[in-house]
């Protein structure tokens, strides 16, 4: 049996969360995508733990935690991440017991990282109209390797010859790229080299085959949690196009970026959403509040914590996006939805969600496919009351009447259930309302 974790908006709806949640009944934890762009922030007995790269499944004693081969991969932010956990008392000195590595997966090198980042600052001058606003992290530069076949995997950190020669042909092009466009210093092959060889060391007890070890596990019929990072909004192929991650970050990612067949087994989707919106860095964004409602949105924000885990970048606010959620359900077959972030909209005494858009003067109930038709968008918005009592200590059977029919708005809508509900950011804050199978 198999359940994956996706985010059905634009990243930061709480996927961590549920994943802690679901982790104390699955066997294997696996994150598919991304790299330490994500950041998952659990709180669990008051005690906040925030995670970039090992899956949020590390928190439960004994659970095996995988980082898949569709993951990217900067070890210095690994070894940080370690020895974080092990600071927290969440790790022993059996950590690599407890955490593999897929040989497969691709790594961030120093030189990713300064590309990132000199690309960001170039586009926000004369070009500010190619600026995306990554994280700086070298995730997309990595990704490029990756498909120009000039990346350079785990594995090959652990046969310093092959390294050699691999760094030597990647670096050949970089320094053409740093000298001559960005007027910056070629980057050394010996210190970098050295440093591959140093950091292969140190990740080898990490290092193994995950594919084999998720073939094990389904032969077992073993539970296979399989993690996602941002959301569905920012697929490479199907997200807001330029705006978007470098990944596939929708549930089919979770085939190719951990070597999992499709035909194995029954699969579960639980869609992750906020009762509202948000979104980090640029791109179009239909029901954002901003402008609009600038005293609101900061409410959201300020109520929410709505800063970035990984960089503390201010997330942009808007109300709940029904054609979105839609979309994105359509996009990674969900069959349940986990709603957060419910409590930061309690005392707001009117909401609004967009149930269709206007485009160009017409009416269409879908998601545009292009980045510039989604930014001429009108959300056509209906008005909703909103719950006046704060949600944190109430059961299902106390929430207020305008709670539940918010909920069964969004049902009706998509025509999928709401399976789990969060009214609050500690774990025991979090209502399962109908447990997936899988789980079971």
């Amino acid at each position: 049996m198999n359940i994956v974790v996706v985010g059905a908006q634009w990243g930061d709806e709480g996927k961590g969360k549920v994943v802690d949640l679901f982790s104390s009944r699955a066997d294997l934890i696996v994150r598919f995508q991304g790299g330490n762009n994500a950041g998952h922030t659990l709180v669990v007995n008051g005690k906040k733990t925030v995670l970039h790269l090992i899956p949020s499944g590390i928190l439960h004693a004994e659970k095996l935690c995988l980082l898949g081969n569709g993951v990217v991969i900067d070890p210095l932010v690994f070894f940080e991440e370690v020895e974080g956990l092990k600071k927290a008392g969440v790790l022993g000195e059996n950590a690599s017991e407890r955490i593999k590595i897929s040989d497969r997966a691709h790594l961030i090198l120093p030189y990713h990282r300064q590309l990132d980042v000199l690309r960001e600052a170039r586009a926000s001058g004369e070009k500010s109209h190619e600026k995306i606003g990554t994280t700086g992290r070298g995730i997309g530069p990595a990704y490029e390797d990756k498909a120009a076949r000039r990346g350079i995997v785990v594995g090959d950190l652990l046969d310093p010859e092959w390294l050699a020669k691999r760094l030597r042909s990647a670096l050949e092009e970089k320094n053409v790229l740093f000298q001559h466009h960005f007027g910056e210093k070629p980057v050394e092959f010996e210190p970098l080299y050295q440093l591959c060889l140093d950091l292969g060391k140190k990740l080898n007890p990490f290092i193994t085959d995950v594919r084999l070890l998720i073939e094990e596990a389904r032969r077992k019929n073993e539970t296979i949690l399989l993690e996602g990072a941002q959301g569905a909004l920012l697929d490479i192929d199907h997200g807001t196009y330029p705006y978007v991650t470098s990944s596939s970050t929708c549930s089919g990612g979770a085939l190719t970026g951990t070597g999992l067949g499709l035909g194995h087994g029954k699969t579960e989707v639980i869609g992750i959403t906020k009762a509202y919106t948000t979104r980090v860095g640029t791109g179009p964004f239909p029901t954002e509040i901003e402008n609009t409602n600038p005293a609101l949105a900061q409410q959201i924000r300020k109520v929410g914590a709505e800063f970035g885990a990984t960089t503390g970048r201010m997330r942009r606010v808007g109300w709940l996006d029904l054609v979105a959620l839609r979309y994105s359900a359509e996009l990674n077959g969900v069959t349940g939805w986990a709603l957060m972030k419910s409590d930061v909209l309690s005392g707001i005494e009117e909401l609004e969600v967009a149930t269709e858009y206007e485009l160009d003067g017409k009416r269409i109930q879908h998601f545009p496919p292009s980045a510039a038709q989604l930014s001429r968008v009108r959300p056509i918005t209906r008005k909703v009351r909103g719950w006046q009592e704060p949600l944190d200590g109430l059961s299902p059977e106390q929430w207020p009447e305008t709670f539940r029919a918010y909920i069964r708005m969004i049902e009706e809508f998509t025509q999928i259930p709401v399976v789990l509900v969060s009214t609050g950011p500690g774990r025991e804050q979090t209502h399962e309302i109908r447990v997936p199978s899988a789980l079971r």
